[in-house]
């Protein structure tokens, strides 16, 4: 897929996660900030980083938390610590996928295990690890309470996004494939 494509793809990624993490997910505000968020949100910028590069993972990312919060904001001020933590779980499991995609033909549908060791790479530095510690240092919500339903939360997440993003990628991998020249 060329850059202009990519960048156009970019657009209808960013709504659609923002869609999925401001209105379409269960929100659960621990000490008056928000705790926990169980939804489908993140996995639009995952499957961008994967399918497209870290780069467009990142930037949907990053741009959807800030449109997110422009449109629903819950708890008070706008942080930049949660921008750069959504933006890197667009982009960490991309750089993950990358990596061990390197000895395959690019073209190649990517196996199921890849695609999950790429987003429980996200989930274990952002979900477990960031956003626990941007939440317990700027707010002084503890990890012993945020922790417990974010593992919770991956283990249903994990395989739901590794299954919903094989299928996807599947099906890109033969557009991306029909549209080379011969």
């Amino acid at each position: 897929m060329n850059k202009a494509r990519q960048v156009a793809f970019t657009g209808p990624i960013i709504a659609l996660s923002v869609v999925l993490t401001r209105f379409a997910s269960l929100r659960i505000a621990i000490g008056g900030v928000e705790g926990i968020r169980v939804g489908l949100g993140s996995l639009p910028n995952i499957m961008a980083g994967m399918l497209m590069g870290p780069l467009y993972g990142a930037v949907s990312g990053a741009a959807a938390d800030v449109i997110g919060f422009i449109l629903s904001p819950m708890g008070g001020a706008y942080m930049p610590h949660f921008t750069l933590a959504s933006g890197l779980m667009g982009a960490l499991p991309g750089l993950v996928f990358r990596a061990m995609r390197k000895s395959r033909a690019a073209s190649r549908i990517p196996e199921l295990y890849q695609i999950a060791i790429s987003v429980a790479a996200g989930v274990v530095l952002v979900s477990w690890g960031l956003t626990p510690y941007f939440l317990s240092t700027l707010f002084g919500v503890p990890r012993a309470v945020t922790m417990p339903p974010r593992i919770l939360a991956a283990i249903v997440e994990v395989p739901a996004y590794s299954v919903i993003i094989k299928a996807v990628s599947s099906s890109y991998v033969r557009l991306v494939a029909s549209r080379r020249p011969a």
